[in-house]
């Protein structure tokens, strides 16, 4: 009689199940307790997770889950959209789980990157998110080719050589370079650039 077949990933059988759970808001309680209740149904013994919205520019349980798990392991999401923003974030994600020898498994989807199926699909969401790249940037040189042409193109204005007299200005009245900076909105390097320049 033949074994059956185990779809098991690799990493689950030596290393540990870690669970990420992500909400939009404080608001959305439920949702929260629903993905722990997941996650920890599949196994997860660690769960980070965090409260805050997909446009959140950082997400600092994420990050904290990602430097703690190690090879072997998986990282266990209970949907795509709590762990990433969109296919370039997914495969930047992956990227770094596979630099640490790390599976991903996405429960709603059934998709385990420790399993030959999981990584074929995420290699194929990384080649959709190529070619989106591609296409808006191919959008991009056209539109700036017609703009040329029209003669209305004039470039991205630099912001921070824009500021060169208020810059020059304000370290005159004695501000100081971190000063100037944040006043200004600019870099400190632009700062110093434009003072050396003067």
């Amino acid at each position: 009689m033949q074994a059956p077949e185990h779809t098991t990933s690799t990493a689950t059988l030596n290393g540990h199940l870690v669970g990420y759970a992500r909400t939009s808001t404080t608001n959305q309680k439920a949702g929260l307790e629903a993905q722990l209740r997941d996650l920890t149904g599949a196994g997860c013994a660690k769960v980070f997770r965090e409260e805050l919205s997909s446009v959140a520019t950082k997400r600092p349980e994420l990050e904290r889950a990602l430097d703690y798990v190690r090879e072997g392991d998986t990282l266990v999401v209970t949907k795509l959209d709590r762990l990433a923003r969109s296919v370039a974030d997914l495969v930047g994600i992956t990227a770094k789980l596979q630099a640490k020898g790390v599976a991903l498994r996405i429960l709603s989807m059934n998709l385990d990157t420790g399993t030959s199926t999981g990584k074929l699909m995420v290699n194929l969401l990384g080649s959709i998110a190529e070619f989106e790249r591609e296409l808006m940037l191919e959008r991009q040189r056209e539109g700036i080719a017609k703009a040329k042409a029209a003669g209305k193109y004039k470039g991205r204005a630099p912001t921070a050589r824009s500021k060169a007299t208020e810059v020059i200005r304000l370290k005159a009245e004695g501000k100081t370079a971190d000063g100037i900076a944040q006043e200004l909105g600019i870099g400190r390097a632009s700062v110093f650039r434009i003072l050396r320049a003067a």
